[in-house]
């Protein structure tokens, strides 16, 4: 197994009395440096989350890490993981007829802005097929039907498994996953909603916006679950309209910001810096 030259520790765990002394010197004393750190507690629950980035010393591995750590993680009871910030994590983006969010996640892709690996698209439709193939990316045609669905999302599934893909991230795809999907991907599916959760869920939000006379109308990018668009939200963003604005108007100015929240939220839980907490996350942000 190959050295390692910097890790990230997330966790979680009921908060104790000397936790963070107990972690930052149990890597000190074997000549890790850390470079970051954030924690939080959540004190509703009395629940402590950490996210730290270390460099390591020389010589050694993954391997080495954990069985470091392994002892403390199970002595507080922690619900933790250990990341080589070298290793990008796979995403398979799904996306319909929309090419918005897709686009963005493109290119910031491929300028280096967003540390992820793209290991393909996935979509029910033909239309992204060229933008996807001038990227040189592989696209999969996966049309859905009522009666094709279970079929469809088996071979969605499927190329999880075969691209080795660490997380399916929904850019506009417009079809609800079954509860079996849901579940398998649980905490590794990220959806944008064109619309400010937990408001104006489900089909055409800006025109339900418009009808009620919102002066702010935004995006909310989210773990997917099997209740639909009740999933831990991950990062929003808003813009103000006014009675000037049609509904029209409103999902093109919507557009903008669904891009910038789903390339936001997706770059965070590329660097490990979204914890799930229950219904909700904890957000590291920079």
């Amino acid at each position: 197994m190959a050295n390692v030259q910097e890790i990230v520790l997330t966790f979680s765990c009921q908060d104790q009395r000397g936790l963070v002394a107990r972690v930052a010197s149990l890597f000190a004393e074997r000549g890790y440096n850390i470079t970051e750190s954030s924690q939080f507690e959540d004190t509703d629950c009395r629940r402590f989350f950490m996210r730290t980035v270390f460099d390591c010393p020389d010589g050694v591995n993954m391997d080495d890490i954990n069985a470091l750590f392994a002892p403390v993680a199970e002595q507080y009871q922690m619900d933790w993981q250990i990341s080589d910030t070298a290793c990008k994590p796979k995403v398979l983006i799904a996306v319909s007829q929309w090419g918005h969010c897709l686009n963005s996640l493109l290119n910031s892709w491929k300028n280096g802005s967003l540390p992820i690996d793209i290991v393909g698209v996935v979509s029910n439709h033909e239309v992204m097929r060229p933008l996807t193939e001038w990227y040189d990316l592989p696209f999969y045609h996966l049309p859905i039907t009522a009666e094709t669905k279970p079929a469809q999302e088996a071979a969605i599934w499927q190329l999880m498994q075969e691209r080795q893909a660490d997380c399916l991230v929904l850019a506009r795809y417009m079809q609800i996953l079954s509860d079996d999907l849901c579940r398998k991907l649980e905490g590794r599916a990220i959806n944008i909603h064109h619309s400010f959760l937990p408001g104006f869920k489900g089909a055409k939000p800006y025109h339900q916006a418009y009808e009620r006379g919102v002066k702010l109308i935004g995006a909310t990018a989210h773990f997917v679950t099997a209740d639909l668009d009740e999933g831990p939200i991950i990062e929003q963003a808003v813009e103000r309209v006014s009675h000037v604005n049609s509904p029209e108007g409103m999902a093109e100015i919507g557009r903008d910001i669904e891009a910038v929240v789903l390339n936001r939220a997706l770059r965070w839980h590329a660097e490990h810096r979204v914890l799930l907490n229950g219904s909700k996350t904890v957000v590291f942000s920079r």
